[in-house]
């Protein structure tokens, strides 16, 4: 059956409210064919997300329906390997609830993602100047250092691009700093004066997985993909919540305003890391 994930807004609710209405989701998904597997709770925002196999969205709700009124306001259809790539596998409670790793058994994962993209600076002009093997030599040089970085800092890799890796962070603070990583491990490459030189641009962006889009972190992915897109060669751009949620954390950004992106409407305020 096909994966789905939707967003219920629950303003004020507790988290044994939700796991009372989980139960009550788990007594009547047979009847709809459903089978409710775990949510994500993110008590602040006062937003859950929900993660089931069903026929449809339509079944979903239905589930919802009878066994506490309780609507999505809206349902998205999920890729596997991307759901798994975004959100990882996530140990539950007994009430279904995803908890964050390595922290408290009772500490509940909000469901929220750092995403960040790397591209290599010039790509296709390298590979039509030096050729396919030289160029693949470079693009296995920045994959090494890149997944070398995630290893490091708890970032788990989505998918190549072809010239760059997209992946995701629980932490926002663990995605810059691996963006600042990744940054200073290819600065420390090109000063052994070795025959392949790399750079590349780096983007990061923090949101929900279930967003305006119809994609899962749709809208997240778009703005960390185009500020990646407009940073300059050895630069990691970041967006104004991934600042936000760095506050107090000994990391330091240079604000550079209001930046025009492709895609999107309005101008987005944009962050550079900076060294202390």
């Amino acid at each position: 059956m096909p994966l789905y994930m939707d967003i219920h807004n629950v303003a004020g609710a507790t988290a044994d409210d939700l796991a009372k209405a989980h139960a009550a989701d788990l007594k009547v998904q047979v009847r709809h064919g459903v089978q409710c597997l775990k949510y994500w709770f993110n008590e602040p925002a006062g937003k859950v997300f929900c993660l089931f196999d069903a026929p449809s969205a339509d079944a979903a709700n239905a589930v919802h329906r009878e066994a506490h009124g309780l609507l999505a306001e809206k349902i998205i259809e999920v890729d596997p390997d991307m759901g798994d790539g975004f959100l990882g596998g996530g140990e539950i409670n007994p009430a279904g609830a995803v908890l964050l790793p390595g922290v408290s058994e009772s500490q509940r994962d909000p469901g929220i993602r750092s995403v960040l993209f790397t591209d290599i600076v010039g790509s296709t002009e390298l590979t039509q100047r030096v050729g396919d093997d030289a160029a693949m030599e470079v693009v296995n040089l920045h994959d090494s250092i890149v997944r070398a970085a995630l290893a490091s800092a708890g970032g788990r890799e989505v998918k190549h691009t072809g010239d760059g890796i997209m992946a995701s962070f629980i932490s926002a603070v663990a995605a810059v700093r691996c963006g600042m990583a990744i940054q200073d491990s290819l600065a420390i490459h090109r000063a052994t004066g070795t025959v392949i030189s790399i750079c590349v641009r780096i983007g990061v962006a923090a949101g929900e997985p279930v967003e305006q889009r119809h994609d899962l972190f749709g809208s997240t992915v778009q703005l960390a993909a185009r500020l990646c897109a407009a940073a300059e060669p050895d630069q990691v751009l970041i967006s104004n919540v991934v600042a936000e949620l760095c506050m107090g954390k000994g990391l330091h950004f240079h604000d550079l305003g209001e930046v025009v992106l492709k895609g999107f409407g309005q101008p987005v305020r944009v962050h550079a890391t900076a060294k202390a």
